[in-house]
């Protein structure tokens, strides 16, 4: 029963948690899923909180969790569990005084893994990034997910050949549709006794809180921030669009050099490009680097830009109409004296 529970993890809320309109409906529709019986699977790519969001989900089950993740040298053994180590038994009798008689025994010691734990006593399972796991291994969870019985291995002992699965039992599972290393393509049989929800990247709104909130920057950087980030992943130019992750690592760096971008805007700036094309290029071609890098200096000077207008004071902008009439006016004064020019 130690070894077992050594991988249970107490659910608890997650510290700097954002939950907005958006995070709030995700939620919602996927605890009615799960509340109906059905595993839920979210996809997306990377850096759409699909790990975040199936631990939120966990916490507001709160059932004990075990987590897995998805591993190429995964096998079915991995899953369920196998033969560690022996028990050995020694009987001494020396019920004779002048007679010593022993017997030895010595078994394999068989160790529950981490999804028989969650299948025989109703935790919520968490299998993140499954689709790493190579097919066959994940084949026990089809009838796992469907009939809710587990085949046992004979080596496990004990008198039933299945393991009824607990009624509270729960599955959580995630993937990345665009990943290309160590990826397998699920079974369909194992899809379809699931219910996948697509994520795409988060709205406006959630982005600029989720940014604030880890980094605990002021909500006027992070907007700028944001802004940068966003311009560039709909600019379409991008090897792989940028994420709300990289919101977060500029600015937590502003935030640990206590900096702010109007004040320090060419460390802003080359911050803005280190992050940013290295989260948008694999490879690390040249060429695209230069293309992005070059977005961003746009990006980086509107922002930057566009927060100096927001702070001039009204009578400035009174005054600079002023200037641009008189302007106009000289303009047309010119224009007529030319003309009574040309005609003497």
């Amino acid at each position: 029963m130690i070894d077992e529970m050594t991988t249970v993890l107490e659910p608890s809320p997650l510290p700097d948690f954002v939950e907005t309109k958006y995070v709030k409906d995700i939620t919602n529709r996927a605890l009615s899923y799960i509340k109906a019986g059905f595993p839920v699977h979210l996809r997306g790519p990377s850096g759409t909180g699909k790990t975040t969001l199936a631990m939120h989900l966990a916490s507001k089950i709160e059932r004990p969790v075990v987590m897995i993740h998805g591993d190429e040298e995964f096998s079915t053994s991995d899953l369920v569990g196998g033969e560690h180590g022996y028990r050995i038994r020694k009987v001494v009798d020396r019920f004779i005084s002048r007679v010593l008689k022993t017997e030895e025994d010595m078994v394999k010691r068989w160790v529950d893994n981490r999804l028989t734990v969650a299948c025989k006593y109703g935790f919520t399972l968490i299998y993140d990034e499954f689709t790493r796991s190579r097919p066959e291994a994940n084949n026990i969870l089809l009838s796992i997910l469907q009939e809710k019985m587990m085949d046992l291995p004979v080596g496990r002992g004990g008198e039933e050949p299945y393991l009824k699965v607990d009624p509270d039992f729960t599955a959580i599972f995630t993937s990345n549709p665009e990943e290309y290393a160590g990826v397998h393509r699920s079974q369909d049989a194992l899809r379809d006794r699931m219910i996948t929800m697509d994520l795409d990247h988060f709205d406006y709104d959630t982005e600029l809180a989720i940014t604030q909130a880890k980094a605990k920057l002021s909500k006027q950087d992070s907007r700028i921030i944001v802004n940068i980030v966003r311009g560039l992943r709909e600019s379409g130019k991008c090897e792989f669009a940028p994420t709300v992750r990289g919101c977060i690592m500029i600015a937590k760096t502003l935030k640990v050099q206590k900096l702010t971008p109007s004040k320090s805007t060419s460390r802003f700036m080359q911050m803005c490009r280190d992050i940013l094309a290295s989260e948008t290029s694999r490879v690390g071609s040249k060429t695209n680097q230069n293309r992005v890098k070059e977005i961003i200096r746009e990006l980086v000077a509107k922002e930057l830009g566009i927060g100096k207008t927001i702070n001039v004071p009204r009578e400035a902008d009174e005054d600079s109409n002023v200037v641009d009439t008189v302007d106009n006016k000289t303009t047309e004064n010119r224009k007529q004296e030319k003309e009574s020019l040309i005609e003497i």
